[in-house]
């Protein structure tokens, strides 16, 4: 399966012309229409993309969300979400797409995921909005699309308040057609599945019976996050809004209580139980255990 890493590598491969700054881009679909291929299999980015369809046939399948409306439709793409698309040339419509850098380069963007949820993997659902709204939507991508295309100096801050206008307008879409309290209700129920996914994986992943890949990473939030096919960002948000500690907290301390155990109740060797809670070596072993209890494997197990 493709993974995009760049809006550049993305752009190349479905056809159009690179985007103008390396972690934002805004255009219209009709722009695309001469070059864009109409079908791609599945492959991955590590953008947000929010689009408005507002004419044309075919659908884009992103994640689980496999049905796509008819109509005049928002629909989102997240990072790390698995994508696929058979459209028509003839699609109108308007669409965003930045990366993880261009949020941490505003304050703007600090709480994203809990302001906005919708923008969450497992709640990333296309929607249709009626005609009537259509216009006060396109009325901001429009805004956005002639700032980009400025020679204004802080056009990039200006498209960031603009995009926060476009956010809270879904929001407020979004919320019409559902009630409130449900909807935040699921996403609580999606964010508690993910964190079980998440603690899951962990314990897989120091099990004596798995063998890993000699290129993962178990240590990193990161390695869980590529599996869970979301960003570490919103792995990390989800996991703190629940816990109140980092994803990284959640591997240390799992590691943690291994280490403790093996070492009260077992004869395994520090350096061969280093290895296995996949150190790169007992020094490392050794002073990750100290950082935490104040003292040494060898102490540790002599104390208990």
């Amino acid at each position: 399966m493709q993974h995009f890493k760049t809006i550049t590598d993305y752009s190349k491969a479905i056809g159009i012309t690179p985007p103008q700054h390396p972690h934002f881009d805004v255009r219209r679909f009709e722009e695309n229409s001469d070059r864009i291929k109409t079908q791609m299999p599945p492959f991955r980015h590590e953008f947000y993309f929010i689009a408005v369809r507002t004419h044309g046939e075919g659908k884009v399948k992103s994640g689980h969300n496999l049905q796509f409306p008819e109509g005049v439709t928002i629909y989102f793409n997240t990072p790390f979400q698995i994508q696929s698309w058979d459209i028509n040339i003839e699609w109108s419509g308007y669409y965003i797409i930045f990366s993880q850098d261009f949020l941490s380069s505003s304050h703007y963007f600090d709480r994203i995921l809990d302001d906005f949820p919708f923008l969450k993997i497992d709640e990333s659902q296309p929607f249709t909005i009626e005609p009537k709204d259509l216009p006060e939507v396109v009325n901001i991508y429009d805004k956005i699309k002639d700032e980009f295309r400025s020679e204004n100096a802080d056009k990039i801050n200006l498209i960031g308040v603009y995009i926060l206008e476009l956010l809270h307008k879904i929001k407020r879409l979004l919320n019409n057609q559902a009630d409130e309290k449900s909807l935040n209700e699921q996403i609580h129920k999606a964010d508690l599945k993910l964190l079980s996914r998440f603690q899951e994986l962990i314990k897989m992943g120091f099990c004596c019976e798995t063998q890993l890949e000699s290129n993962a990473k178990p240590h990193s939030p990161s390695y869980y996050a590529d599996t869970l096919s979301i960003h570490p960002n919103h792995l990390n948000a989800v996991v703190k809004s629940i816990t109140g500690h980092s994803a990284l907290h959640q591997i240390h301390s799992y590691i943690l209580k291994l280490a403790k155990a093996e070492l009260a109740q077992t004869n395994i060797s520090a350096k061969e139980l280093a290895y296995k809670l996949h150190f790169s070596s007992p020094v490392k072993f050794s002073a990750f255990f100290k950082k935490y209890t104040g003292v040494s494997p060898l102490a540790y197990r002599k104390n208990n």
